[in-house]
């Protein structure tokens, strides 16, 4: 059954989040991390639907205001290319802070898309409070951009929750020589149990409804979301 919800754009300190929340309250959250959209019209869509589940879900904007509601994908890829690894990082970090200090969550986890995949593993590796770590088609080049300065595979296999982590098949981005590291790095951990769906002749950002013009990827994402939804209300329930 869903939950009620409440919906609102809000300020900590100079960083601007969406949060959906349950109105019947809870003490369980995730901290979501978009792809090159921000908060764009289905990233409120996903937290709503987190929230709908019973936990409240706040989300980061990469981009401080823009987002696919009002700025070209060509503008928000230049952005993205710019992107700091270390103060995306901080501002996340941030975020996590205001979830269990001033919200008053007790189990918050990280969930993440394409840039945001990555983000969502590197964060798991460096902060242990999390009670999970979910990665939507992570952006793991073969070859790391140029403002990649952070490892994802290393910090991956430092991760003690447990993980969900999505690959798609025919991923452009991301050659399966990097999603077989990443993995091997999961199952290199002595704490943490790992899911790993592979999604064979999906595309990189199946998730992103602007490529549910094939339907490989429109089926993908139909499989997954549900068992991604059971999977944060299960290691986020105290």
């Amino acid at each position: 059954m869903a939950h009620e919800i409440e919906t609102s754009t809000v300020s900590v300190g100079d960083l601007r989040a969406y949060l959906s929340r349950p109105v019947a309250g809870g003490t369980s959250g995730m901290l979501l991390l978009p792809m090159v959209t921000g908060i764009g019209a289905q990233l409120r869509e996903f937290a709503d639907d987190i929230a709908g589940s019973g936990v409240t879900a706040l989300s980061w904007d990469p981009w401080h205001g823009p987002s696919s509601d009002d700025t070209p994908r060509e503008k928000l890829f230049e952005m993205m290319r710019a992107l700091d690894d270390e103060n995306s990082l901080d501002e996340a970090r941030r975020l996590l802070d205001h979830m269990f200090a001033d919200l008053g969550l007790a189990r918050v986890g990280v969930i993440g898309w394409c840039l945001g995949g990555r983000l969502a593993l590197i964060l798991g590796g460096r902060d242990e409070r999390l009670a999970n770590v979910v990665a939507y088609h992570p952006t793991v080049p073969g070859t790391p951009a140029p403002n990649h300065t952070v490892d994802a595979v290393e910090h991956t296999g430092r991760i003690t929750a447990p993980v969900m982590m999505l690959y798609p098949g025919a991923d452009s981005l991301v050659p399966v020589e990097s999603f077989t590291r990443l993995q091997d790095a999961l199952q290199s951990r002595e704490a943490g149990p790992s899911i790993v769906h592979v999604y064979p002749r999906a595309e990189h950002g199946f998730s992103d409804r602007a490529r549910h013009g094939n339907e490989v990827n429109e089926r993908a994402y139909a499989v997954s979301w549900p068992q991604v939804l059971d999977f944060i209300r299960v290691t986020t329930t105290a």
